[in-house]
């Protein structure tokens, strides 16, 4: 990664140099005034690695600890295709629709368990590999330029709309990568049959041809914020947005096959929340005509819970509800695209 952004520095340099050197010319470097009406096309990737997180406090029933369960989903090398539109709608205000999607055919589920006698430290620890999953995504914005850069040099936008993130992983097999004394020994008869005691180190692993945990975690989210593209010479200009996410709803679905159905329902445990977030863009457009651009750049996204409810839900049609004490979603990499302008 440091090679490549240090690759990407001297290529922008070098550009520089060859249209003329690093100083910055007076003159406008392009025509900038917008059309009555405009419309601009893209097509690119995201080539991102992923990670969501969630666990739940059900200390209320000894020895079970605090959090009692945390499961941490980590994918990598997830290149996801998108398309863009944005239309102008006279001289200042704009609509915008971002739409993407990838399989999700890498990665690591590592789930822990806690007692109380190991004072927050694992009691249990196992691994399954992810795979046969997805991410899906939408972005609608409306916005308006604000701001016109002096010689046409670009401009400051600002926008609000509407964000939906959904992610679901698959997990396969089951590795015991830890076994506390406590959670080899402890009996948990009255909480769980199926897991007493929790674990027992050196378990036979489970195959990685058996789907052991599903999940889905979606978010909803208002966002707003904005965005600039500031142009260094004709054919050559950097850009970058900011959103904030002040609002956003979760919903969050866990299926542990191989407990359904003689222990739990599908799903077996269900969540629901409110949080914030954020989204970042950085990078560079190169003009190779004036209708057609290339770009890259690099791309974060972060969701963070608030306030959450866990449910399990029991085969025999009981519930239990505890309180979130986690839930959250980054994904970030690199982006690449292609942009028609007509």
């Amino acid at each position: 990664m440091k090679q490549l952004i240090a690759w990407l520095r001297c290529a922008v340099v070098l550009m520089m140099v060859v249209s003329g050197g690093l100083t910055w010319p007076s003159r406008a470097v392009a025509e900038d005034p917008l059309p009555a009406k405009r419309v601009e096309l893209g097509v690119g990737t995201w080539i991102s690695v992923g990670d969501s997180r969630w666990s739940h406090n059900a200390s209320v029933i000894s020895p079970l600890g605090k959090p009692t369960s945390r499961l941490t989903y980590d994918d990598h090398s997830t290149n996801i295709v998108e398309f863009t539109g944005k239309v102008w709608l006279g001289p200042r205000w704009f609509g915008r629709l971002n739409i993407g999607g990838a399989s999700i055919r890498g990665g690591r589920l590592t789930d822990d368990d806690f007692l109380t006698p190991d004072g927050g430290n694992p009691s249990s620890r196992t691994h399954s590999d992810i795979g046969g999953s997805g991410i899906w995504y939408l972005n609608a914005d409306v916005g308006a330029r604000l701001v016109d850069f002096p010689n046409g040099r670009g401009r400051l936008e600002g926008a609000v709309g509407f964000q939906y993130w959904r992610q679901k992983h698959e997990a396969y097999g089951v590795r015991q990568q830890s076994c506390s004394t406590a959670g080899s020994t402890i009996d948990l008869d009255s909480i769980d049959p199926a897991f007493n005691p929790l674990c027992a180190s050196g378990a036979t692993p489970i195959s990685n041809d058996v789907l052991v945990v599903s999940n889905t975690m979606t978010w909803y989210s208002l966002r707003t914020g904005l965005q600039t593209e500031y142009r260094i010479t004709e054919w050559l200009s950097l850009q970058g947005s900011g959103i904030l996410k002040p609002i956003n709803i979760f919903t969050n679905e866990d299926t542990h096959h191989l407990r359904v159905p003689s222990e739990f329902q599908d799903p077996s445990m269900t969540m629901l929340g409110v949080g914030f977030g954020a989204d970042a863009d950085i990078g560079a457009r190169v003009y190779i005509t004036k209708a057609l651009s290339a770009q890259v750049g690099y791309r974060v996204w972060w969701n963070r819970m608030i306030y959450g409810t866990w449910t399990s839900h029991l085969a025999d049609g009981r519930s239990a509800t505890f309180p979130l004490m986690e839930m959250e979603s980054l994904r970030h990499g690199l982006t690449a695209g292609i942009n028609y302008t007509f």
